[in-house]
């Protein structure tokens, strides 16, 4: 790629001009249509129905939000926010407890989910597998899959089986939403690419057969839509057949697509960097296998990941607002537009929304909040990154031509520090100029002037100025309904046609003088109504211009000249992040416009923050206005606009109830030497599946293999005392932050933790621990052993990482310098209540460990907790082992209003506490996460509407784990307000059950 020249001087007149970006032959424009039903592709965009189509689409986890009322509100956000498409990764496991068992109802419900989407006007992207990895637990696969010796992601028969089995029950699902309509004749819905491995980062023989099983088998479950493969870091591995790029790795998925998270990452302080310029892995790149969109030539640049925030990890100081600003305004402006400059046509953003990974859902690389630092919080919150990127979304919406853009040549720079990518049209010739600094992620302030052949004839395009990391999205040459836009230097965010005439939205930085030129035939009329806005007419060219300030929202009519009335709206970017396009309306004001509907009554939803001013620009029409509802009196605005007459009304506040009235019992039962096991499975020597290297002749300790793969295990090992029980060594699996706590006939001897502050945790560890002087007396003991698994691995390299050992590998009791093993211990596991046939089945696999408490049915709302002891919080004390404290509150949230209400620890300033101890958070029975006060970062927790009752009775459960040191006790726990809009959509709540079917 050439880079511009440096060059010195002010006026462009007296400089040698630069050189801008210029394209490589890296994609075969000639290549032909491939055409699957409705969906078709060329080298140079994705089609539906023949018309090509720029697409925009962000990740979504349906099974990160469990509350299915809630997918709705997510998805109108994107829908409001200009895109058109969502991705949804399917998680095998959260559907399959147990071999040959799935669950698609309540929470799991895809086929809700996608009419969902169909319903609010989004394409869809599914990803279903079989891996995942989405840091999740074990990559997305099921529980009882790690117990399969067979190797995952191969051809071996006994993996693709099971493989089959999960493909069986979702394929279908899918197939009948897809826009192609079903294969038994059902009408189908808007899934219009289907992804059917993620990541597959070996390419043997044996997984170039299970791609191609995996494609056979989409297509014989009734798939009919374009399949495709994501590439982990752009390798040129699973490319189509006959793409014919050398060093790629060649198979049978129709497009090719990778993933990318470039920019560089926050520092542990909080800062955000900016390392790295903007990749260009297509038109603009150094082409080949490596190259990203060039590994296909044949097929559209498809970024089925690019970088939408980061994911954070146990013992961090907390970066999620930090990511969010890393990848969040003005990245976005930069990347993604280089994507769009490098033809990279479908472009999904991960993540969108990430939501909490409640229960046992996280990977060990996570904890509980996936927030992602995504366009759209945990809290549902619209972050201002998602405002940028309503404008830019804007711009793709309004200029159909952007879909399927070609280079268009080089155009002349005023600076070296300034590059430009033009690409165009081949139908229309309307062209889009990406303006960056050069390289792309420097900060400085400088002013240019480009020069350009536009179709319109060749334009000096007025001064402007990039002042920091930033960049311009620039149209020319553009047919905008009846109006020709010959050049802007303010970027567009809205076009729409009403009654005829046209309205369009325009805006940049606050207070940088722009220029807006449109073609007419002859003079037209200019009426400024609000603002500084100066035109000219230039009659030998047909030119009208306009020059302006952006700042408030100015106001321009033109009539006459030959073309329809347009109405001009300019703005500052704080401006037009007000306005919202919905159909064929232009709504200012509210936080959210979910939906404009209507004919004489327009009836608009949405969220208001605060009392907000409402003005709207419809159709003639429309002769009444309400708002989520109720009656709108308006009164006639400037520029033809609607104006309410008063403020809509914002939020009141939410009243949150002081937590009291706690009471408490112990919940460690299983440490005392009497506790009843006789119900425990006995640890023998079952078949071994895991890749963790066991003492030979040692059984099978793991919890996996007795069916415990989430949560608590506890183990119980009986010995006859002897003067050689001088110590207990453990090796032992428990995840990321994982630990162990040792007890010898009651009473905890030694606990050990996983280290935490690492972002790829250590997940395995060993423990010595000292055995007292009763474990030499004559007579039986029992060690009691709990362990918390914090996950199992993912699979990212294909290597069954995900089969490390979660529980205990080894455990020796023995003398110091004697012989490992020499003193026998019969063992005993019990770990979640009915192991793979959970008793739970609606909060379902992620639900539930194996704490007496959770079998025992302590954390549902239904548990008479009439007989425990009232204490208060914060305690200063606590025993050893894990305690329950639970009470009930009461809410109240104001109709009509959408908030998030969060359970907080201690102090929620800092990261981690002084003091030791972890908690497992249940709200009315469902397992929103769990605390580590010593470790963090996390101390907040969020409980969706829908699991919380706002108006009515809730339940708190708290199960404690300490080691009963002084002070390493629970502290204050607060409900905390984190979001309160007026507005949202309906939410019921999550039918569950109030106690255990069987309690044991």
């Amino acid at each position: 790629m050439l880079r511009s020249l440096l060059l010195c001087g002010v006026a462009a007149s007296m400089l040698t001009p630069a050189v801008a970006q210029t394209a490589k032959p890296t994609a075969n424009l000639a290549a032909p249509v491939k055409k699957f039903g409705r969906v078709s592709y060329d080298a140079r965009s994705l089609m539906i129905d023949g018309k090509r189509l720029t697409i925009w689409s962000a990740e979504v986890h349906a099974f990160r939000l469990p509350s299915p009322d809630l997918w709705r509100d997510v998805l109108q956000k994107m829908k409001a926010s200009g895109f058109n498409t969502v991705a949804f990764y399917f998680d095998w496991g959260f559907h399959s407890p147990k071999r040959g068992v799935y669950d698609f109802k309540g929470i799991r419900d895809i086929d809700r989910l996608l009419d969902i989407a169909a319903e609010e006007g989004l394409y869809v992207i599914t990803r279903a597998g079989p891996y995942v990895n989405a840091e999740l637990t074990r990559g997305g696969f099921p529980g009882w899959l790690q117990n399969q010796r067979a190797r995952a992601r191969t051809d071996d028969p006994d993996y693709l089986a099971a493989a089959d089995e999960w493909l069986s029950q979702i394929n279908p699902i899918i197939a009948r939403h897809q826009i192609n309509g079903g294969p038994k004749g059902e009408k189908g819905g808007t899934v219009i690419l289907h992804q059917i491995e993620n990541e597959l980062a070996l390419t043997t023989p044996a997984q170039g057969r299970y791609m191609d099983h995996l494609y056979a088998k989409a297509r014989a479950d009734g798939i009919t839509v374009p399949l495709f493969h994501n590439d982990q870091g752009r390798n040129g591995y699973w490319v189509p057949r006959g793409s014919n790029v050398a060093k790629t790795v060649e198979g049978s998925p129709d497009l090719y697509a990778f993933d990318g998270y470039p920019g560089g990452t926050c520092t542990v302080g909080g800062k955000v960097t900016r390392g790295s310029a903007a990749p260009d892995w297509g038109f603009y790149g150094p082409g080949g296998a490596k190259g990203g969109a060039s590994a296909s030539p044949n097929t559209p640049g498809f970024a089925a990941e690019f970088g939408g925030g980061w994911f954070d990890y146990w013992g961090s100081n907390g970066g999620y607002e930090c990511n969010a600003r890393q990848r969040g305004k003005r990245f976005q402006r930069v990347f993604y537009g280089t994507n769009l400059a490098n033809g990279i046509a479908i472009q999904s953003f991960y993540m969108g929304f990430g939501g909490t990974s409640w229960g046992w859902l996280p990977a060990p690389v996570v904890f509980t909040s996936y927030d992602y630092g995504a366009a759209f919080s945990e809290t549902r919150e619209v972050r201002e990154k998602a405002e940028e990127l309503k404008s830019l979304a804007g711009m793709i919406a309004a200029v159909p031509d952007l879909a399927g853009m070609v280079p268009a040549g080089p155009v002349t720079i005023s600076s070296p520090n300034i590059q430009v990518y033009h690409n165009k049209s081949p139908e229309t010739d309307a062209r889009f100029l990406l303006v960056t600094h050069n390289p792309s992620n420097k900060a400085s302030d400088d002013r240019f002037i480009i020069t350009a052949d536009l179709p319109d004839g060749r334009y000096a395009l007025p001064e402007m100025r990039l002042n920091g990391f930033d960049a311009k999205w620039l149209i020319a040459g553009v047919n905008l309904g009846g109006q020709r836009l010959v050049y802007a230097t303010s970027e567009l965010q809205s076009h729409l046609r009403i009654d005829g005439g046209d309205v369009l939205l325009l805006y940049g930085r606050a207070q940088e003088a722009a220029t807006t030129v449109l073609r007419y035939a002859s003079a037209p009329t200019v009426r400024v109504i609000a603002g500084d806005v100066r035109s000219s007419f230039d009659a030998a060219k047909g030119d009208l211009r306009l020059d302006y300030t952006h700042g408030q929202l100015a106001r321009v009519q033109v009539s006459g000249g030959g073309r329809p009335p347009m109405t001009l709206l300019i703005g500052d970017e704080a401006e037009v992040a007000k306005i919202w396009k919905s159909g064929d309306v232009l709504v200012r004001g509210p936080a959210l416009v979910r939906s404009a509907k209507g004919g004489a009554t327009l009836a608009l939803t949405g969220d208001t923050k605060e009392a907000t001013p409402l003005e709207v620009w419809a159709p003639k029409r429309v002769r009444a206005v309400t708002w989520n509802g109720a009656r709108v009196a308006t009164g006639a605005g400037s520029a033809g606009s609607l104006v309410a007459r008063a403020p809509l009304p914002g939020p009141a506040a939410v009243t949150l109830p002081v937590l009291a009235e706690w009471r408490m019992a112990p919940g460690t039962p299983e440490a005392e030497p009497g506790f009843d096991d006789s119900n425990w499975a006995a640890i023998d020597n079952r078949a071994y599946a895991s890749i963790t290297a066991r003492p030979d002749g040692q059984p099978n300790m793991l919890m996996d293999a007795y069916g415990f793969h989430e949560g608590d295990v506890w183990y119980r090992g009986r010995f006859s005392g002897t003067a050689d029980a001088e110590r207990l060594r453990l090796y032992y699996g428990a995840g990321g932050s994982g630990m162990v706590q040792v007890f010898l006939d009651g009473k905890l001897i030694g606990q050990d933790e996983l280290p935490g502050g690492l972002p790829r945790p250590i997940t395995t560890g060993t423990a010595t621990i000292a055995l007292p002087q009763a474990a030499r007396m004559p007579g039986e003991h029992v060690l009691s052993v709990m362990l918390r698994n914090n996950g199992h691995n993912w699979d990212l390299d294909a290597d069954d990482f995900h089969k490390e050992a979660r529980g205990i590998v080894s455990a020796s009791v023995e003398k110091q310098a004697g012989q490992s093993f020499a003193i026998p211990v019969a063992w005993k596991i019990q770990g979640r209540q009915g192991g793979e046939d959970i008793v739970d089945p609606v909060r379902g696999v992620a639900n539930n460990g194996g704490q007496y408490g959770e079998r025992m049915g302590w954390h549902l709302p239904g548990f008479d907790d009439a007989r425990w002891a009232k204490v208060s919080l914060p305690a200063t004390s606590a025993p050893a082992g894990t305690n329950w404290y639970r009470t009930s509150f009461d809410l109240n949230v104001p109709k009509g209003q959408d908030a998030t209400i969060g359970v907080s620890f201690g102090d929620a300033a800092v990261p981690r506490s002084p003091v030791d101890y972890r908690v497992l958070v249940f709200v009315n029975g469902w397992n929103m996460g769990q605390f580590i006060a010593h470790v963090g970062p996390q101390r907040t927790f969020v409980v969706p509407e829908g699991i919380l009752n706002h108006r009515g009775r809730n339940f708190l459960s708290l199960a404690v784990t300490s080691d009963g040191a002084p002070g390493n006790a629970l502290e204050q726990v607060r409900l905390v307000t984190m979001r309160n809009v007026r507005g949202g959509v309906p939410v019921r709540m999550v039918d569950a059950p109030a106690v255990l079917a069987a309690a044991k």
